[in-house]
């Protein structure tokens, strides 16, 4: 069973084959454990956040909610990442999320979504702002619509953007950089305000 594709064993784990989900399990373990710490930096809250990350997959298998768009990996350091966000929502005081890390940029937009606890309030005009970002997305080219979605709400890295949409990173970091220039620029022209 070791030698069959992610997408056999998650195939036969579907039809019941609880050993084909332990296969898939242990052949990824390393990978998006070690995702997951690198984020977290903490080993015994990483060992939680893996194990969130395996339920939620579970689930979701059991749901019917994955397909063949892309690589089974990619769609679990996915999930992964979504718990980490989740986790440091509920536990950090503030934590951005921002492109900064490909360029030294005084302003993101993206710094507004994630944020310290919060509160009813709070939570709607987060929830307002991704749905402004969102309509905003669709003024955008759709390969910059991909990357950014990609990289801002799925947590992927420019490798990974750059391996799942087969550009290079360099394309796909001047994609990032132009659709953020788009984006200001339609903020301007529709005086949107993404604040808090």
């Amino acid at each position: 069973m070791d030698n069959h594709t992610d997408s056999w064993l998650i195939s036969n784990f579907k039809n019941g084959n609880e050993k084909a989900l332990a296969v898939l399990i242990e052949r990824h373990q390393k990978e998006i454990f070690t995702f997951i710490f690198y984020k977290i930096m903490d080993e015994t809250l990483a060992n939680d956040v893996f194990q969130d990350t395996f339920m939620k997959i579970i689930v979701k298998l059991k749901e019917g909610k994955y397909n063949e768009e892309g690589k089974f990996v990619l769609w679990a350091k996915r999930i992964a990442h979504n718990l980490v966000i989740d986790h440091f929502r509920l536990k950090a005081k503030h934590n951005k999320v921002s492109e900064t890390s490909y360029d030294n940029e005084e302003f993101s937009i993206f710094d507004l979504i994630a944020g310290k606890e919060e509160n009813i309030e709070d939570q709607l005009i987060s929830r307002q702002i991704q749905e402004d970002l969102m309509r905003m997305l669709d003024y955008l080219p759709e390969n910059q619509q991909e990357v950014v979605r990609l990289r801002f709400f799925d947590g992927l890295s420019f490798k990974e953007i750059a391996d799942q949409t087969g550009a290079s990173i360099n394309t796909t970091l001047g994609r990032v950089r132009y659709a953020l220039i788009n984006l200001r620029k339609i903020m301007d022209e529709h005086q949107i305000v993404l604040t808090r």
